[in-house]
């Protein structure tokens, strides 16, 4: 495919870190931003899972502008927990956007449970203005820490012991995170479903 053939696929996030990664798994595509391209509304996440948030995330996009649209929905997902917090990860405290209190929120659920066994799930979902729609899904293993290690990454990052690496997520480096992320491995994942769908 030539360069000036690339589709446009507008991914439903405006997070600098998530376009770059999915512009260089995505190649045969023109990643830009759903804000680069005019959509700015706040799509309610009304979904019980992962893939229905995601779906309704990519979705709306699609309609919007009329092009295929990309989304993920991602979340830390605990054994001992019963699955909690789940698809409500980014507010687990009780509301949307403090990082610290949900680390807090899940130090404090977590106290005198054995099983601290946990995973990160990322579902991806891609959606074509033609109603095809495409699922996959990532994950990456681990367990809770008892206390914060490292300052790096987000979110959970820093409770999250990688069975991967074989450290905390909260000191590992951007590369070695990345390359067994739950993100990361949906999007590969993703890319094989699309490319077997011949388009």
């Amino acid at each position: 495919m030539q360069q000036n053939e690339k589709i446009r696929l507008v991914v439903a996030s405006g997070n600098k870190n998530k376009l770059r990664e999915i512009a260089e798994i995505f190649t045969d595509f023109e990643v830009v931003s759903q804000k680069e391209m005019g959509f700015n509304e706040d799509v309610e996440e009304t979904g019980l899972t992962f893939a229905e948030n995601a779906l309704i995330k990519a979705r709306a996009a699609c309609a919007a502008l009329g092009c295929p649209a990309l989304a993920d929905d991602s979340g830390l997902c605990v054994d001992g927990l019963n699955g909690a917090p789940g698809v409500f990860s980014a507010r687990y405290c009780g509301y949307h956007g403090s990082d610290e209190e949900n680390r807090k929120t899940l130090l404090r659920n977590m106290q005198g449970v054995k099983n601290r066994k946990a995973h990160f799930t990322s579902a991806i979902a891609l959606v074509y203005p033609d109603g095809q729609e495409f699922l996959a899904e990532g994950y990456t293993y681990g367990s809770i820490l008892q206390e914060e290690e490292g300052n790096g990454g987000f979110g959970y990052d820093p409770l999250f012991f990688s069975d991967d690496l074989q450290k905390s997520f909260g000191v590992a480096s951007a590369e070695e995170k990345n390359a067994v992320s739950h993100r990361f491995r949906a999007l590969q994942a993703m890319l094989v479903k699309w490319r077997e769908a011949g388009l």
